[in-house]
């Protein structure tokens, strides 16, 4: 008989062992190998058949041997060290907390005040999380970095507050049918038999957040407390006895269903996340966030509700609200590609949030306004969780610089006017956090050898004197445990499709130690092109049997549940690699975790990436092999794009521009195998007399001595925290302080400068020192202008110049502001300046009007700008 229900009873410690309770529920434990090494310590052998599950440890281990350990003192005295070791990473300062005195975090500056200082919290939103394959709340790349953001600013002890929906059936396990089709099952997730404990009012009452619903609805959760580190992160659960079936079911699965499903899953990440962080805070007495960090779209809501906050409870208009939550607000794009993107038809929101559920201080029109497609090439009909996410953030980044760059181009149309450079949105290229990714091996040979990179991240260039031979041991070493690995999951998979023990003997001999190993893992979109390396069969068989440089490949990866396509792929390389010839030499493993995909990158000599080039948005897969000693061979995307160098792997050529894209895969597989052939496994294979690739193992140091301090999390982080949080900060001081002064002076700014926007106009333009000018002389240019209704104060006026290409336009400008402002006739204002003439060759300027005042973060925040009218057969920005 199957039972109707299933829950985790946990087990009840002996007082001496309670403190493994306390290590359980801290997910430090995930990248602490002493901890790790703690459980291990409790039933070795259950250890490895839990899969390395501290919670499902404790939950089977035997009574009898918990009373021996009670009685053990050697464990108890190593308990209590890894107790006191927790305590003190918990309680003690750390890079955040000595910073210099003028960036330590602190209150709101008084009135009058420079606003300064780092943020005393900053709250972090994000649909998914991968901390660990024992809390499976993730699906691929934006969960992996989030759980590497939350770990890292734990390490650096940034106060951050995570918030996410806890699912329960978290992402889908994928199988394999027997003809190679992708087959999900959600297994259902008890949250009492994960590390997490439930919020809890004083009274011992779970805590409850509600969102309003249509028909009067309400829609109820409960908030579950993972502790991350120093981090606390809280996961909104809809699976509560208040809620009806249907809204049970609204955290049922991560990325599940559409439409309305969907998009309760965002209302209740950023409404009910920001509901959920003040009875947090109300609760602990921990400091409230004075920055909002928007991973993605998704929780994008997390807005609205602050918009709410400050009119019901602060008397702020709308637009007011609007410029104080924007002045705290980051928002971080990760797709390069529009169908990335949650878009809801607007039908759908004016349903759940109009009509009788619209709330005075929120209208549904204001709500729209902000998710419209209402530029250029835009789609009129839709709400864009995106656009609204950069409309409610003063601050907007991709993670690197392609990707920045790409996204300025795809926005570009929110900030109409401005050339593509100066659309408002940075990068900060991600990075990965090395205790969770690299091999303690290796984090070991970097403790004994190069002790200043463990220690304070310095020194990195120490790896040039580590022994060849120790560094290529340790390398055979992860080959050898990834093969193992690899043996058992595919001859569970193979038995699990159908196959007798006799068909899959074979599985024995699958894959060698001693062989170049390739790694290919990732979710399994079109674009990344699982089955580029397919191309040609026949000359993938030969580089995979060749006798004297074989090359063997690992591939890994999940196709979402509604991608027919990409399952095709997975079924179209699972066949291939199930060819008597090669079976043993190319392998798909089944269900991408980050348990397997930790063994890939520290396993794999390459990891390769073969994206169509500029749809990767970061992609930090590679940046964890190269930690590990692994090599890159990769197309020029995403951070590979900006890091790749010549001498730390190989790059792809990518056949950019070409018509048809089966001509582009051609020539790019073409190219993927010539590389392989030619250069990597020659590489690879050429051994000394000591048995050494010197060559290969001299790019490895490179490698990792010039990567090495890019790659890490805390160097992302460290970046977010000064180029993003802290100026947050300040903005969002100068808006709170005195009563929201600032926020209420800056939207009554806004709306008289953009309701005179349309009689600025720049009326002529003239310059002397045209004729023969030469390098090092200056030209003088007067601008007259019609401010209509603005004062001189409200705007800059700006001489745009620089090296001009063929059409005439301005390449990589710098800018000059005019001064003057001298009246002419009618109220017109004439500004000047003299532009410096610092390079010789075609030379070119334009100008321009645009508003100016310090609580905007740049020229272009608002979108207004005035040019001069173009001259008959020249366009705007080509003035010479």
């Amino acid at each position: 008989m199957k039972a109707i229900r299933r829950f985790t009873v946990r087990t009840v410690l002996p007082e001496p062992l309670r403190q493994l309770e306390e290590l359980v529920l801290n997910l430090r434990w995930s990248w602490h190998h002493e901890t790790l090494d703690l459980f291990r310590a409790v039933d070795p052998a259950l250890w490895r058949s839990v899969r390395h599950d501290p919670v499902r440890l404790l939950g089977e281990v035997a009574p009898e041997r918990l009373a021996r350990l009670a009685g053990d003192r050697r464990f108890l005295r190593r308990l209590q060290d890894t107790a006191e070791d927790l305590h003190d990473y918990l309680t003690a300062p750390r890079w955040y907390q000595t910073r210099s005195e003028a960036d330590a975090p602190g209150p709101p500056s008084p009135p009058g005040a420079e606003p300064g200082g780092a943020p005393s919290a900053i709250a972090y939103f994000s649909p998914e999380y991968g901390i660990t394959a024992a809390l499976p709340q993730y699906s691929g790349g934006l969960g992996i970095l989030a759980g590497d953001h939350l770990k890292t600013a734990s390490d650096l002890g940034v106060p951050i507050i995570g918030v996410g929906l806890l699912y329960r059936h978290g992402y889908f396990s994928q199988s394999l049918s027997p003809d190679g089709w992708q087959l999900e099952r959600y297994p259902p997730i008890d949250p009492n038999g994960l590390p997490l404990t439930l919020l809890r009012e004083p009274d011992g009452t779970a805590v409850r957040i509600s969102i309003g619903l249509p028909k009067g609805r309400d829609l109820h959760a409960q908030v579950w407390l993972a502790r991350v580190g120093r981090v606390p992160k809280l996961l909104l659960d809809s699976d509560v006895e208040d809620n009806d079936q249907p809204a049970r079911d609204v955290t049922d699965r991560l990325y599940g269903g559409g439409g309305d499903h969907r998009l309760l899953q965002e209302m209740l990440l950023g409404i009910g996340g920001v509901r959920a962080i003040r009875a947090y805070c109300r609760i602990t007495g921990h400091d409230a966030p004075e920055v909002f960090h928007t991973n993605e779209g998704h929780a994008g809501f997390l807005g609205l509700e602050r918009i709410r906050e400050l009119v019901s409870e602060h008397g702020l208009t709308f637009d007011e609200a609007l410029e104080a939550t924007r002045a705290g607000t980051v928002f971080t794009t990760h797709t390069p590609v529009p169908a990335g993107i949650d878009r809801f038809p607007r039908e759908l929101i004016q349903r759940y949030f109009g009509g009788p559920n619209e709330e005075d201080d929120v209208p549904v029109e204001r709500i729209l306004a902000l998710g419209a497609e209402d530029y250029p090439g835009g789609d009129r009909t839709v709400f864009n969780m995106a656009v609204m996410g950069m409309r409610l953030a003063q601050r907007v980044n991709g993670v690197s610089e392609l990707h920045g760059r790409v996204s300025r181009e795809m926005f570009g149309g929110l900030w109409g006017g401005f050339d593509t450079s100066e659309v408002p949105i940075g990068s900060i290229t991600n990075g990965v956090h090395a205790d969770t990714w690299v091999a303690r091996e290796v984090l070991e040979l970097a403790a004994r050898e190069i002790p200043a990179v463990v220690e304070s991240g310095r020194g990195w260039e120490g790896v040039q004197k580590v022994r060849e031979g120790e560094i290529w041991q340790i390398r055979r070493v992860l080959r050898e445990r990834l093969v193992q690995d690899a043996r058992r999951r595919l001859r569970a998979s193979w038995r699990q499709r159908g196959a007798s023990e006799a068909e899959i003997s074979w599985v024995d001999d699958a894959l060698d130690p001693d062989v170049l190993t390739i790694g290919f893992a990732r979710r399994v979109p079109s674009y990344k092109r699982l089955t580029l390396m397919m191309s040609d069969q026949k000359r993938l068989r030969s580089i995979l049997l060749d006798p004297d440089r074989p090359v063997q490949i690992v591939i890994a990866g999940k196709a979402h549940p509604a991608d027919e396509g990409g399952k095709r792929l997975i079924q179209d390389i699972v066949r291939f690699a199930g060819s008597e010839d090669v079976r043993h030499r190319i392998v798909f493993l089944p269900d991408y975790d980050m348990a397997l995909g930790q063994l890939l990158v520290q396993g794999c000599d390459v990891w390769m990436n073969n994206p169509l080039r500029p749809l990767e948005a970061c992609g930090t897969s590679g940046m964890k092999a190269a930690l590990n000693g692994g090599l890159n061979l990769s197309v020029l995307d995403g951070w590979w794009d900006e890091w790749y160098d010549g001498q730390n792997g190989w790059a792809i050529p990518s056949a950019d521009g070409l018509a048809t894209p089966d001509r582009r895969d051609a020539l790019e597989a073409a190219a993927l195998y010539e590389l392989i052939e030619e250069h990597v496994a020659v590489a690879f294979y050429d051994r000394d007399s000591a048995g050494l690739p010197r060559h290969w193992l001299e790019m490895v140091k490179h490698t990792i001595a010039t990567l090495g301090p890019k790659v890490l999390a805390t160097r992302m982080v460290r970046d977010y925290v000064e180029d993003y949080y802290a100026p947050a900060a300040a903005s969002a001081r100068a808006m709170s302080a005195d009563k929201h002064a600032g926020a209420r002076a800056l939207a009554a700014w806004k709306r008289r400068v953009a309701e005179a926007w349309p009689r600025v106009a720049v009326e002529h333009v003239e310059s002397n020192g045209e004729e023969g000018p030469q390098v090092g002389a200056r030209l003088s240019v007067r601008v007259v202008v019609d401010l209509g209704d603005l004062d001189p104060g409200d705007v800059a006026v700006e001489v745009a110049y620089g090296r001009v290409d063929g059409a005439d336009t301005l390449v990589d400008p710098s800018y000059l502001e005019l001064g003057g402002a001298e009246p002419v006739e009618d109220g017109r204002l004439r500004y000047v300046g003299e532009v410096p003439l610092e390079r010789s060759g075609a030379f070119g300027y334009s100008v321009r009007v645009v508003p100016s005042h310090p609580m905007l973060a740049g020229r272009a925040e608002m979108g207004l700008i005035a040019l001069p009218p173009a001259p008959s057969g020249m366009t705007n920005g080509d003035l010479r």
